[in-house]
């Protein structure tokens, strides 16, 4: 009778952790900024119908990387608990740190507990009247969540990415010199300095409108807000 193979609880976890940071390193970046208008969010996605960043409620947006199918699933997941929520209560009780807290659940019983973890890494934001109430989370394979005022980047080379947004972003920033921040901030260690406005995936939840604060950029709009002959926007 052959013995079972042991590995330590401390190696069986690394290497589950390793397995899915390789698989979000190899997945183009997102950035999330607060900017004087609303919260951006900006990524090179070539793909129309595969969108990274996505609207879950009201003033409620979510952004991924990883694998595709996985964090599509944690999407409409999101879309049906804040769904219920305002059905059940009121749509003011619908916010983000609770959207945070029960996807780091989520991901955290799938890490500890399933075949294989999975190979994404999220942010969920909500924006506020102003910068200093934007609430921003950004949430691990493993379901560890972080509140990231201001600025967070996720996916590909985050880390060089985050630091150059460190001494660029300004809280007072109009959307085009945002725009043009997370650009640069993309650009940082790629192989581009920029992509064609086609292939980039913009979208921001508005400070002021409407209940529905979530709106993407078209083509026309980011040739628009790049233009430097154009004014500065809100």
């Amino acid at each position: 009778m052959s013995m079972p193979f042991y590995v330590a609880p401390e190696q069986f976890m690394q290497d589950r952790a390793d397995f899915a940071r390789q698989g979000i390193a190899r997945g183009r970046s997102v950035v999330v900024m607060s900017y004087a208008g609303g919260i951006l969010f900006a990524t090179h996605n070539p793909s129309r119908a595969l969108h990274k960043v996505s609207e879950i409620y009201d003033r409620i947006a979510f952004a991924a990387v990883g694998k595709y199918h996985e964090f599509e699933s944690l999407r409409v997941a999101g879309i049906r608990y804040a769904d219920l929520r305002g059905y059940t209560y009121d749509r003011a009780d619908v916010n983000v740190r609770g959207l945070a807290t029960s996807y780091a659940r989520t991901l955290a019983t799938v890490f500890t507990q399933e075949a294989k973890p999975f190979e994404v890494e999220l942010v969920v934001a909500e924006v506020a009247q102003d910068v200093a109430h934007d609430q921003i989370y950004r949430l691990s394979f493993d379901g560890s969540l972080t509140e990231t005022p201001g600025y967070v980047v996720i996916g590909g080379d985050a880390e060089q990415r985050t630091d150059h947004l460190a001494s660029s972003w300004s809280p007072d920033a109009a959307l085009p010199a945002a725009l043009r921040g997370a650009l640069a901030a993309l650009a940082v260690g790629a192989d581009h300095d920029t992509p064609p406005t086609g292939e980039l995936e913009v979208a921001v939840l508005g400070r002021s409108g409407p209940r529905r604060a979530f709106r993407r950029l078209a083509e026309a709009d980011l040739a628009g807000a790049l233009d430097p002959a154009g004014g500065e926007q809100p």
